[in-house]
């Protein structure tokens, strides 16, 4: 085994271990899936801040941010940070919704609207999200330790994930918050060593690094466009996010939301240039990766570090938000139900599903693209939640959107609908001609209900 593999099994089960010895144990409901204090306080802006933060900044994401990089130039990381508006998007809904609507969780807005089934078909949703969150984050983690597929690749995942899952089971939602805040300072610390090393050695002068890139549909400006139309859309069908939005008081989340869409964004941006660096350079593969690997085992361990900081805060919060979806949100407010100990279990059963599609390959930036296409119905639901509509109304749209979806995912959309001749035409026609469709199927049963009034 060479010294760089030892330093990094060090790291992970290292920082594992600490991460669960801060880790407060979770005796009560209000702590584990409300994330308050022992003694009732609710989350502050800072706390729920870093973590609303570093739980969107996934390991898949600062990867895909770096190879968008490397790509399209700084126009990749834009396109890709474009994301983060989303922050803005379900701080805005989810704090009017809770202030004028009185609502306490998107579960309980969709059963005042919609009804019981609208809440399972959505659940099945999130779901889903959250299964694509274990395997596609700890599948990076694996890369460091060795080629897909070779036992040290598979021992380090099911190894990192089990790490997180036992403190994410010691505190829940609570633990999920306190360790974010330290995993939060690390990515800043870490992030600011990385670039200190890269920016000295880049030929390339800041302005040109910033300039790098065309911004025309075929240089990636197809992918921020694609990013803009989701972001009305995929925030909703993120638990990890929205449930951040309802353990706050309302002003205090908003702030903390509209924070969060510029920090996260900004260090998605300088992430990027990680792999503006590999594209100056001539590098091919995953960026972080050559990256590191041309300035030693310092560099690799560090960007080993920062790959382990951004996939635990995510796949502890994946586990803290599944946990809650079972064990709360579908007992449809029957609150004398909710079990801690249901809560864990549903956690364990979360690790075991998300764990197996490692052993399958698939491409880690699937886990963000398919599903974004997919849930394209969930906007008009959210954006225009004022508006009365019919039962219908949800499940033409929201069924619509998973349709368009499904059809883009197995290549079967009409090569006509695709936007431009660049890599994601095809994305961003299914995207927009999609979202066009699922607001016309909201929209005509409550044009058809007020007709026979």
């Amino acid at each position: 085994m060479s010294d760089l593999l030892i330093y990094q099994w060090i790291l992970v089960i290292l920082f594992g271990l600490i991460l669960f010895f801060i880790s407060p144990l979770a005796k009560s409901k209000e702590i584990f899936f409300r994330a308050s204090s022992a003694n009732g306080k609710l989350p502050g802006f800072w706390l729920l801040t870093s973590s609303l933060v570093i739980s969107w900044i996934f390991a898949k994401s600062i990867t895909n941010a770096a190879n968008l990089g490397m790509e399209f130039g700084m126009v990749g990381g834009v396109a890709y940070a474009t994301y983060y508006l989303s922050f803005i998007v379900a701080g805005f809904v989810i704090y009017y919704m809770r202030v004028n609507g009185g609502f306490e969780s998107i579960h309980q807005f969709l059963r005042s609207r919609f009804g019981s089934n609208a809440i399972r078909l959505f659940s099945l949703l999130i779901a889903f999200r959250m299964f694509n969150e274990v395997w596609s984050n700890t599948m990076v983690i694996g890369t460091y330790f060795g080629d897909k597929g070779t036992s040290v690749y598979f021992t380090a995942i099911i190894v990192f994930t089990l790490l997180t899952l036992a403190y994410a089971l010691k505190g829940g939602l609570r633990s999920s918050l306190i360790t974010d805040m330290v995993q939060m300072v690390l990515f800043g610390l870490l992030l600011f060593v990385i670039l200190g090393i890269l920016l000295p050695s880049s030929e390339a002068t800041v302005t040109e690094t910033i300039g790098s890139g065309e911004w025309t549909l075929a240089g990636g400006v197809d992918l921020l466009l694609v990013a803009l139309l989701q972001v009305f859309s995929y925030p909703f069908h993120d638990p990890v996010m929205t449930d951040r939005a309802f353990i706050a008081a309302p002003k205090v989340a908003l702030k903390s939301f509209i924070a969060a869409t510029f920090i996260g964004g900004i260090c998605i941006i300088l992430f990027s240039w990680i792999g503006i660096y590999a594209q100056q350079n001539g590098l091919e593969g995953q960026a972080a990766v050559e990256v590191s690997k041309t300035f030693g085992v310092g560099m690799m361990l560090l960007m080993n570090f920062i790959m382990i900081t951004s996939a635990s805060s995510t796949l502890d919060s994946a586990f803290a938000s599944f946990s809650k979806l079972i064990a709360v949100d579908l007992n449809f407010g029957k609150t004398i139900n909710i079990s801690l100990s249901k809560g864990r279990l549903a956690m364990i059963g979360l690790t075991v599903l998300g764990t197996i599609p490692i052993f399958l390959g698939p491409e880690i930036l699937s886990a963000t693209t398919i599903s974004g296409t997919m849930v394209i119905g969930l906007a008009p639901v959210f954006i225009l939640w004022k508006v009365k509509a019919p039962r219908l109304s949800f499940f033409l749209s929201v069924l619509g959107g998973i349709v368009i979806g499904t059809l883009f995912a197995f290549d079967l959309l009409p090569n006509n609908l695709a936007i431009g001749s660049g890599k994601y035409a095809a994305l961003l026609g299914a995207n927009l001609w999609g979202s066009l469709i699922c607001l016309g199927l909201y929209l005509l049963p409550i044009l058809f209900s007020k007709k026979h009034e």
